[in-house]
Protein backbone atom coordinates (compact mmCIF):
# COMPACT_ATOMS: atom_id res chain seq x y z
CA UNK A 1 0.00 0.00 0.00
CA UNK A 2 1.41 3.39 -1.03
CA UNK A 3 1.09 6.03 1.67
CA UNK A 4 -0.95 8.98 0.56
CA UNK A 5 -2.44 7.16 -2.44
CA UNK A 6 -5.78 8.75 -3.34
CA UNK A 7 -8.89 6.82 -2.48
CA UNK A 8 -12.53 7.25 -3.41
CA UNK A 9 -15.45 7.35 -1.03
CA UNK A 10 -17.16 4.34 -2.58
CA UNK A 11 -14.72 1.63 -1.42
CA UNK A 12 -14.69 2.96 2.16
CA UNK A 13 -18.47 3.31 2.28
CA UNK A 14 -18.87 -0.20 0.90
CA UNK A 15 -16.48 -1.63 3.48
CA UNK A 16 -18.32 0.03 6.35
CA UNK A 17 -21.93 -0.49 5.25
CA UNK A 18 -22.20 -4.04 6.62
CA UNK A 19 -19.27 -4.36 9.02
CA UNK A 20 -17.98 -7.80 9.90
CA UNK A 21 -17.17 -6.72 13.45
CA UNK A 22 -17.08 -3.73 15.80
CA UNK A 23 -15.46 -0.44 14.84
CA UNK A 24 -12.22 -0.20 16.82
CA UNK A 25 -11.11 3.08 18.43
CA UNK A 26 -7.69 2.23 19.89
CA UNK A 27 -6.26 4.08 22.85
CA UNK A 28 -2.93 5.85 22.35
CA UNK A 29 -0.04 4.22 24.22
CA UNK A 30 2.40 6.28 26.29
CA UNK A 31 5.59 5.19 27.99
CA UNK A 32 6.71 5.93 31.57
CA UNK A 33 8.10 9.29 30.44
CA UNK A 34 4.74 10.30 28.97
CA UNK A 35 5.94 10.10 25.38
CA UNK A 36 4.45 7.90 22.68
CA UNK A 37 5.14 4.19 22.92
CA UNK A 38 4.68 3.20 19.30
CA UNK A 39 5.71 -0.42 19.90
CA UNK A 40 2.87 -0.91 22.40
CA UNK A 41 0.49 1.04 20.18
CA UNK A 42 1.45 -1.21 17.29
CA UNK A 43 0.64 -4.28 19.39
CA UNK A 44 -2.70 -2.80 20.49
CA UNK A 45 -3.77 -2.07 16.91
CA UNK A 46 -2.57 -5.43 15.60
CA UNK A 47 -4.43 -7.33 18.31
CA UNK A 48 -7.63 -5.43 17.55
CA UNK A 49 -7.43 -6.15 13.84
CA UNK A 50 -6.65 -9.80 14.46
CA UNK A 51 -9.52 -10.04 16.96
CA UNK A 52 -12.03 -9.04 14.29
CA UNK A 53 -12.34 -5.26 14.11
CA UNK A 54 -14.05 -4.04 10.94
CA UNK A 55 -12.16 -0.72 10.90
CA UNK A 56 -9.57 1.18 12.93
CA UNK A 57 -10.34 4.77 13.95
CA UNK A 58 -6.92 6.05 15.02
CA UNK A 59 -6.34 9.15 17.14
CA UNK A 60 -10.00 9.92 17.73
CA UNK A 61 -11.75 10.55 21.05
CA UNK A 62 -10.71 7.35 22.80
CA UNK A 63 -7.24 7.83 21.29
CA UNK A 64 -6.86 11.25 22.98
CA UNK A 65 -6.73 13.27 19.76
CA UNK A 66 -6.86 16.42 21.88
CA UNK A 67 -3.58 15.50 23.61
CA UNK A 68 -1.46 14.68 20.55
CA UNK A 69 1.01 16.97 18.81
CA UNK A 70 0.81 16.88 15.01
CA UNK A 71 3.95 14.76 14.66
CA UNK A 72 2.64 12.28 17.25
CA UNK A 73 -0.68 12.11 15.43
CA UNK A 74 1.06 11.38 12.12
CA UNK A 75 3.21 8.67 13.70
CA UNK A 76 0.22 6.90 15.24
CA UNK A 77 -1.80 6.99 12.03
CA UNK A 78 1.17 5.60 10.09
CA UNK A 79 1.55 2.74 12.57
CA UNK A 80 -2.19 1.97 12.40
CA UNK A 81 -1.96 1.83 8.59
CA UNK A 82 1.07 -0.44 8.73
CA UNK A 83 -0.50 -2.85 11.20
CA UNK A 84 -3.86 -2.94 9.42
CA UNK A 85 -1.99 -3.68 6.18
CA UNK A 86 -5.09 -3.13 4.08
CA UNK A 87 -7.10 -5.80 5.92
CA UNK A 88 -9.46 -3.17 7.32
CA UNK A 89 -9.77 0.56 6.60
CA UNK A 90 -8.03 3.08 8.85
CA UNK A 91 -9.70 6.40 9.61
CA UNK A 92 -8.07 9.23 11.57
CA UNK A 93 -9.41 12.12 13.59
CA UNK A 94 -9.20 15.72 12.38
CA UNK A 95 -10.31 18.69 14.42
CA UNK A 96 -9.86 22.12 16.01
CA UNK A 97 -10.40 25.20 13.83
CA UNK A 98 -10.57 24.90 10.06
CA UNK A 99 -6.88 25.57 9.41
CA UNK A 100 -5.70 22.96 11.92
CA UNK A 101 -8.38 20.46 10.90
CA UNK A 102 -7.13 20.76 7.32
CA UNK A 103 -3.56 20.26 8.52
CA UNK A 104 -4.46 17.10 10.44
CA UNK A 105 -6.47 15.85 7.46
CA UNK A 106 -3.45 16.23 5.21
CA UNK A 107 -1.17 14.55 7.74
CA UNK A 108 -3.59 11.62 7.86
CA UNK A 109 -3.63 11.40 4.08
CA UNK A 110 0.17 11.45 3.93
CA UNK A 111 0.27 8.67 6.54
CA UNK A 112 -1.95 6.47 4.38
CA UNK A 113 -5.32 6.73 6.12
CA UNK A 114 -8.43 5.64 4.23
CA UNK A 115 -10.72 8.29 5.68
CA UNK A 116 -11.30 10.96 8.32
CA UNK A 117 -13.52 11.43 11.34
CA UNK A 118 -14.00 15.21 11.48
CA UNK A 119 -14.32 16.34 15.10
CA UNK A 120 -16.28 19.40 16.27
CA UNK A 121 -14.46 22.75 15.95
CA UNK A 122 -12.58 23.94 19.01
CA UNK A 123 -14.82 25.64 21.59
CA UNK A 124 -16.70 28.10 19.37
CA UNK A 125 -20.45 27.78 19.02
CA UNK A 126 -21.06 28.44 15.33
CA UNK A 127 -24.17 28.82 13.21
CA UNK A 128 -25.27 26.22 10.71
CA UNK A 129 -23.81 28.01 7.69
CA UNK A 130 -20.41 28.31 9.35
CA UNK A 131 -20.41 24.66 10.41
CA UNK A 132 -21.26 23.45 6.91
CA UNK A 133 -18.52 25.65 5.41
CA UNK A 134 -16.02 24.30 7.95
CA UNK A 135 -16.65 20.67 7.06
CA UNK A 136 -16.74 21.44 3.34
CA UNK A 137 -13.27 22.96 3.60
CA UNK A 138 -12.01 19.92 5.49
CA UNK A 139 -13.52 17.62 2.87
CA UNK A 140 -12.00 19.63 0.02
CA UNK A 141 -8.51 19.56 1.55
CA UNK A 142 -7.77 15.91 0.72
CA UNK A 143 -9.02 13.01 -1.35
CA UNK A 144 -10.08 11.19 1.83
CA UNK A 145 -13.77 10.52 2.53
CA UNK A 146 -15.01 12.33 5.63
CA UNK A 147 -17.40 11.28 8.38
CA UNK A 148 -18.68 14.29 10.33
CA UNK A 149 -18.97 13.89 14.10
CA UNK A 150 -22.07 15.50 15.60
CA UNK A 151 -21.73 16.34 19.29
CA UNK A 152 -21.22 19.18 21.76
CA UNK A 153 -20.88 22.41 19.73
CA UNK A 154 -21.41 20.76 16.33
CA UNK A 155 -25.12 19.94 16.20
CA UNK A 156 -26.85 20.04 12.83
CA UNK A 157 -30.33 20.65 11.55
CA UNK A 158 -31.66 18.05 9.12
CA UNK A 159 -31.27 20.52 6.24
CA UNK A 160 -27.61 21.08 7.15
CA UNK A 161 -26.97 17.34 7.06
CA UNK A 162 -28.61 17.23 3.63
CA UNK A 163 -26.13 19.90 2.51
CA UNK A 164 -23.25 17.91 3.98
CA UNK A 165 -24.49 14.76 2.25
CA UNK A 166 -24.42 16.70 -1.03
CA UNK A 167 -20.80 17.69 -0.42
CA UNK A 168 -18.14 15.83 -2.36
CA UNK A 169 -16.12 13.71 0.04
CA UNK A 170 -18.57 13.73 2.97
CA UNK A 171 -19.85 10.18 3.28
CA UNK A 172 -21.43 9.95 6.72
CA UNK A 173 -22.50 11.35 10.07
CA UNK A 174 -21.51 10.00 13.47
CA UNK A 175 -23.88 11.01 16.26
CA UNK A 176 -22.52 11.60 19.74
CA UNK A 177 -25.44 13.76 20.85
CA UNK A 178 -28.09 11.15 21.57
CA UNK A 179 -31.15 13.13 20.46
CA UNK A 180 -33.14 10.33 18.82
CA UNK A 181 -35.86 12.64 17.56
CA UNK A 182 -33.25 14.76 15.76
CA UNK A 183 -31.53 11.69 14.33
CA UNK A 184 -34.81 10.34 12.98
CA UNK A 185 -35.50 13.67 11.28
CA UNK A 186 -31.96 13.74 9.85
CA UNK A 187 -32.25 10.22 8.43
CA UNK A 188 -35.68 11.06 7.01
CA UNK A 189 -34.52 14.34 5.44
CA UNK A 190 -31.52 12.77 3.69
CA UNK A 191 -33.63 9.86 2.51
CA UNK A 192 -36.26 12.26 1.13
CA UNK A 193 -33.99 14.89 -0.42
CA UNK A 194 -31.32 12.52 -1.73
CA UNK A 195 -33.11 9.29 -2.61
CA UNK A 196 -30.71 6.48 -3.33
CA UNK A 197 -27.76 8.36 -1.83
CA UNK A 198 -25.43 6.07 0.10
CA UNK A 199 -24.86 8.00 3.33
CA UNK A 200 -23.50 6.32 6.44
CA UNK A 201 -24.80 6.86 9.97
CA UNK A 202 -22.95 5.91 13.16
CA UNK A 203 -23.96 5.75 16.80
CA UNK A 204 -21.04 7.52 18.48
CA UNK A 205 -22.30 7.75 22.05
CA UNK A 206 -19.93 6.51 24.76
CA UNK A 207 -20.44 2.75 25.15
CA UNK A 208 -22.68 2.81 22.08
CA UNK A 209 -23.82 -0.78 22.60
CA UNK A 210 -26.07 0.51 25.40
CA UNK A 211 -28.18 2.50 22.92
CA UNK A 212 -27.67 0.56 19.70
CA UNK A 213 -31.03 -1.22 19.76
CA UNK A 214 -32.70 2.19 19.59
CA UNK A 215 -30.32 3.54 16.94
CA UNK A 216 -30.73 0.48 14.77
CA UNK A 217 -34.49 1.05 14.76
CA UNK A 218 -33.86 4.56 13.39
CA UNK A 219 -31.80 3.22 10.51
CA UNK A 220 -28.39 3.73 12.13
CA UNK A 221 -26.66 0.34 11.89
CA UNK A 222 -23.05 1.32 12.69
CA UNK A 223 -21.59 2.05 16.10
CA UNK A 224 -18.24 2.63 17.75
CA UNK A 225 -17.10 0.23 20.45
CA UNK A 226 -14.73 1.42 23.16
CA UNK A 227 -15.31 -1.90 24.96
CA UNK A 228 -13.58 -3.64 22.06
CA UNK A 229 -10.32 -2.02 23.25
CA UNK A 230 -10.21 -4.08 26.44
CA UNK A 231 -12.84 -6.82 26.11
CA UNK A 232 -12.99 -7.71 22.39
CA UNK A 233 -14.61 -11.07 23.08
CA UNK A 234 -17.57 -9.34 24.76
CA UNK A 235 -17.86 -6.66 22.07
CA UNK A 236 -17.72 -9.29 19.33
CA UNK A 237 -20.36 -11.44 21.00
CA UNK A 238 -22.69 -8.45 21.32
CA UNK A 239 -22.09 -7.37 17.72
CA UNK A 240 -22.77 -10.89 16.44
CA UNK A 241 -25.92 -11.27 18.55
CA UNK A 242 -27.22 -7.92 17.37
CA UNK A 243 -26.56 -8.81 13.73
CA UNK A 244 -28.21 -12.24 14.06
CA UNK A 245 -31.23 -11.04 16.03
CA UNK A 246 -30.22 -13.03 19.11
CA UNK A 247 -32.13 -10.90 21.60
CA UNK A 248 -31.44 -13.30 24.47
CA UNK A 249 -27.69 -12.72 24.24
CA UNK A 250 -28.11 -9.00 23.56
CA UNK A 251 -30.24 -8.54 26.67
CA UNK A 252 -28.01 -10.75 28.81
CA UNK A 253 -24.94 -8.68 27.92
CA UNK A 254 -26.78 -5.39 28.30
CA UNK A 255 -28.10 -6.32 31.72
CA UNK A 256 -25.05 -8.09 33.08
CA UNK A 257 -22.15 -6.20 31.53
CA UNK A 258 -22.94 -3.02 29.61
CA UNK A 259 -25.30 -1.39 32.10
CA UNK A 260 -22.95 -1.92 35.08
CA UNK A 261 -20.05 -0.65 32.97
CA UNK A 262 -21.97 2.48 31.90
CA UNK A 263 -22.97 3.17 35.49
CA UNK A 264 -19.33 2.86 36.58
CA UNK A 265 -18.19 5.07 33.68
CA UNK A 266 -20.60 7.78 34.84
CA UNK A 267 -18.85 7.99 38.23
CA UNK A 268 -15.89 10.01 36.99
CA UNK A 269 -15.20 12.81 34.54
CA UNK A 270 -13.24 11.62 31.55
CA UNK A 271 -13.89 7.97 32.31
CA UNK A 272 -15.05 7.41 28.73
CA UNK A 273 -11.31 7.48 27.98
CA UNK A 274 -9.42 6.86 31.22
CA UNK A 275 -11.53 3.87 32.32
CA UNK A 276 -11.15 2.30 28.89
CA UNK A 277 -7.40 2.76 29.09
CA UNK A 278 -7.39 1.19 32.55
CA UNK A 279 -9.28 -1.73 31.06
CA UNK A 280 -6.58 -2.25 28.42
CA UNK A 281 -3.95 -2.33 31.18
CA UNK A 282 -6.06 -4.80 33.17
CA UNK A 283 -5.95 -7.16 30.18
CA UNK A 284 -2.15 -7.16 30.21
CA UNK A 285 -1.04 -4.43 27.79
CA UNK A 286 0.65 -1.45 29.45
CA UNK A 287 -0.57 1.48 27.36
CA UNK A 288 0.33 3.99 30.06
CA UNK A 289 -1.86 6.57 31.72
CA UNK A 290 -3.98 9.28 30.15
CA UNK A 291 -2.47 12.69 29.50
CA UNK A 292 -3.68 15.80 31.30
CA UNK A 293 -6.15 17.36 31.60
CA UNK A 294 -7.68 13.87 31.96
CA UNK A 295 -6.85 11.93 35.11
CA UNK A 296 -6.69 8.29 36.07
CA UNK A 297 -9.76 6.56 37.52
CA UNK A 298 -9.90 5.85 41.23
CA UNK A 299 -8.29 2.58 42.30
CA UNK A 300 -11.59 1.30 43.65
CA UNK A 301 -13.24 1.94 40.30
CA UNK A 302 -10.52 0.02 38.49
CA UNK A 303 -11.18 -2.94 40.81
CA UNK A 304 -14.89 -2.70 40.02
CA UNK A 305 -14.07 -2.64 36.32
CA UNK A 306 -12.11 -5.87 36.67
CA UNK A 307 -15.12 -7.49 38.34
CA UNK A 308 -17.49 -6.24 35.64
CA UNK A 309 -15.25 -7.64 32.89
CA UNK A 310 -15.05 -10.97 34.71
CA UNK A 311 -18.84 -11.12 34.93
CA UNK A 312 -19.12 -10.19 31.26
CA UNK A 313 -16.82 -13.02 30.27
CA UNK A 314 -18.88 -15.44 32.33
CA UNK A 315 -21.98 -14.35 30.40
CA UNK A 316 -20.39 -15.59 27.18
CA UNK A 317 -20.56 -19.17 28.44
CA UNK A 318 -23.60 -20.92 26.94
CA UNK A 319 -24.35 -22.16 30.44
CA UNK A 320 -25.43 -18.59 31.14
CA UNK A 321 -28.61 -19.28 29.17
CA UNK A 322 -29.79 -21.77 31.78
Amino acid sequence: MEWGAPVTSAPLAARLTVPSGPLFFPVTAYGPDGGLDLDVYRTHVRRGVEAGAAAVFACCGTGEFHALAPEEFAACVRVAVEESAGRVPVLAGAGYGTALAVRYARLAEEAGADGLLAMPPYLVVAGQEGLVRHYREVAAATALPVIVYQRDNAVFTPSSVVELARTDGVVGLKDGLGDLDLMQRIVSAVRTELPGEEFLYFNGLPTAEQTQLAYRALGVPLYSSAVFCFAPEIALAFHRALREGDDTTVHRLLDGFYRPFVELRARGRGYAVSLVKAGVRLRGLDVGEVRTPLQEPAEEHVKQLAQIVERGQALLDPEGDR
